[in-house]
């Protein structure tokens, strides 16, 4: 014989009643504040907080809190905005309707970079283009400029005879840049020069000066090669993610470009 529990009516309005008083908390929980009667939901904060990490902000617990205030502080001022009947102003339909595209061409652009992701096989493609370009000889050298040739000539006689180059630029160079740090030039390509000077650096071997005055727009130069090296070029691995940044934005105006194309219309786009 089955016995009526006479318990189990009492444990239903139990949990009916419990169940009930938590619906408000769970409801509040999806709002931040309720501005004179109407509440502010937390999805505005997290938009918000989406907009700060989109840009690169850091967000912390002082930014949540700065997101909450905001939200809460532009439901006050919309709401008296709206009492006030600005909602029905032109300029305020053609503000909302400028605001709208611009936040919809933000999420296509968005859109198509999640699509259409920049690989690192595309990076490496461009990184190893750029360090084509970049690589070969650069030279290290002294130099000293001085007005006229019958100078230039009695200043090399001098080095040869044992005088110190260094010394003799300090004091005679008109290159005042270098001429302070003996003649010394920092590492360049050949193609930094003026084409004399640059002619006259490649001839020469390491430790080796002109033995002639070479002569360029600026003047007279005694030139003295200290070194050479391989243009150094950073590893892909450092410079990948601006690799990879660059060609994105390649691709999104590829991509605008053909939507502008494509679209059929009577205007004519200036420049």
């Amino acid at each position: 014989m089955n016995h009526f529990d006479l318990r189990a009516p009492l444990r239903l309005a139990v949990i009916a009643a419990a169940a009930a008083a938590f619906l408000p908390l769970a409801a509040s929980a999806q709002n931040v504040a309720i501005v004179n009667g109407k509440a502010v939901p937390k999805a505005r904060v997290d938009a918000l907080v989406k907009q700060a990490q989109r840009a690169g902000q850091q967000v912390g617990p002082e930014v949540m809190q700065q997101a909450r205030d905001q939200v809460v502080l532009r439901e006050i001022f919309a709401q008296e905005a709206s009492r006030l009947g600005l909602a029905a102003s032109a300029d305020y339909r053609d503000a909302l309707e400028i605001a709208r595209q611009s936040i919809l061409i933000r999420e296509l652009f968005d859109d198509f970079r999640k699509k259409n992701p920049v690989t690192d096989d595309e990076a490496l493609l461009e990184y190893n283009k750029f360090k084509a370009q970049a690589s070969g000889t650069e030279y290290r050298a002294r130099h000293i400029l001085v007005e006229k040739e019958e100078d230039a000539v009695s200043l090399i006689k001098q080095i040869k005879a044992g005088a110190k180059f260094d010394e003799l630029a300090k004091k005679h160079s008109k290159d005042t840049g270098s001429g302070e740090k003996g003649g010394e030039l920092d590492f360049a390509k050949p193609d930094s020069y003026v084409p004399e000077f640059a002619k006259a650096l490649t001839a020469l071997k390491t430790g080796e000066m002109t033995d002639a005055p070479v002569k360029s727009q600026f003047g007279f130069h005694i030139i003295k090669l200290e070194e050479t090296r391989e243009a150094p070029f950073p590893a892909f691995e450092d410079v990948k993610g601006q690799i990879k940044q660059r060609l994105e934005q390649v691709k999104v105006q590829r991509y605008q470009e053909e939507l502008r194309s494509k679209a059929k219309t009577d205007y004519k786009f200036g420049g």
